[in-house]
């Protein structure tokens, strides 16, 4: 499905981008991609500034001008614009557990692996949190996020020793922000699924293998 008009600001290295890309996939979404290269920090510009304020990434720009930031409102304007194949959820019971397990995903996993990240990487010094603000960097929360990062595994197994998918018996955006979360962590970090994780590996086995992942 081409929809043309709106445009999607994002990065190849920016897992929140990430998870907008694939979820677009899902939905055979195509949008036109505007890069914002990260590295030479492109989304500090006056320029970028001007479509998001906060100078993060990603931005949905829709055709009337109207800027998107922040993941769960992208994702959610194109659930709503764009309902064939749910992935928030269809009765109210299933979109209040989708919700409740991808805000979970977000905070107890996603989270845990950006605050350890921007906490411990030199070249985020003076930028431990993303944003407008500058915040000096904790070293004593690196190791903290560590043990959050564990903490979020265990978690994770138990949860996917009783069901398929993270919010249930059906793939949601609950399953992306955890695969994305899992290969943040394994990359950045070397913290992988854990030996004797066998439920959290069966699960990612079968769901990073979807060709949406690739995106």
């Amino acid at each position: 499905m081409s929809s043309d008009h709106l445009k999607l600001y994002e990065s190849s290295g920016s897992p929140n981008s990430r998870r907008v890309r694939i979820f677009l996939a899902e939905k055979r979404i195509s949008v036109r991609r505007v890069p914002v290269n990260l590295g030479t920090k492109e989304q500090f510009s006056e320029a970028y500034a001007k479509i998001n304020p906060r100078r993060v990434v990603p931005t949905l720009v829709l055709e009337d001008g109207t800027a998107i930031g922040e993941v769960p409102a992208i994702l959610r304007y194109l659930e709503e614009a764009y309902p064939n194949t749910p992935l928030l959820g269809t009765s109210p019971t299933d979109k209040a557990l989708v919700t409740m397990w991808e805000r979970r995903m977000e905070l107890e996993g996603f989270a845990a692996v950006m605050e350890t990240i921007r906490n411990k990487v030199p070249g985020l010094k003076g930028r431990a949190i993303a944003g407008t603000h500058d915040y000096e960097q904790i070293p004593d929360l690196v190791e903290r996020g560590r043990q959050r990062i564990a903490d979020f595994y265990a978690d994770l197994e138990i949860r996917l020793g009783e069901a398929p998918f993270v919010a249930g018996d059906r793939f949601s955006v609950a399953d992306i922000t955890a695969v994305v979360t899992v290969d943040f962590a394994t990359k950045a970090l070397d913290l992988a699924i854990p030996d004797g994780n066998s439920a959290t590996r069966h699960w990612y086995d079968k769901v990073a293998a979807r060709s949406s992942f690739a995106a």
